[in-house]
């Protein structure tokens, strides 16, 4: 009876989980030979550090970026899509090395802590928010490349697009 009980009671509430707004978080996906970096059309692979993907909701492939700078740009730029429903960096300290960071080492890049004005440049060439899992790993590298730590929500935006000066930076909310 108690069974029962229980299974009546939590009925409306296992249902409610199955809805589209209980929608599973997708899972990172590995860079494929025919990823391509979603500014600037060419392949990721192409390009040395630090890598992400965005997942909106609605389309099932992620939006590759071959660099995480660019991954912030299409968060800030008002024309892209922000029903995001998950982002995922390459944690550099464990990448096999800068030209060729390896499969499986993505993480959350709403947890992730990032070093910003360092020596290091990303994709094309360009200054670079180097993610990671680990502040201490973090500072560690800041030490080495120079730069400071700054969390998702604290990305500076002219960092990231410099003619925004002044600009919110990324709430770090579901967008």
């Amino acid at each position: 009876m108690r069974r029962d009980l229980a299974v009546l009671l939590l009925t409306p509430f296992l249902v409610a989980g199955c809805g589209p707004a209980a929608e599973k978080r997708p899972s990172a996906r590995e860079i494929s030979p025919d990823a391509v970096a979603e500014f600037c059309g060419m392949g990721i692979g192409e390009h040395p550090g630090p890598k992400a993907e965005i997942f909106v909701r609605g389309r099932a492939a992620p939006y590759w970026f071959a660099s995480v700078r660019d991954m912030f740009a299409f968060t800030l730029l008002p024309e892209t899509p922000k029903d995001i429903t998950a982002i995922y960096v390459t944690d550099m300290a464990r990448a096999r090395s800068w030209e060729q960071p390896g499969p499986g080492i993505w993480i959350d890049a709403r947890s992730a802590v990032f070093v910003v004005g360092s020596r290091a440049h990303g994709g094309m060439e360009t200054n670079e928010a180097v993610p990671f899992a680990d502040a201490a790993e973090a500072g560690a590298f800041a030490a080495r490349e120079g730069g400071r730590l700054v969390g998702f929500a604290a990305m500076p935006a002219d960092y990231i697009l410099p003619h925004l000066a002044g600009a919110a930076a990324p709430d770090g909310g579901e967008r």
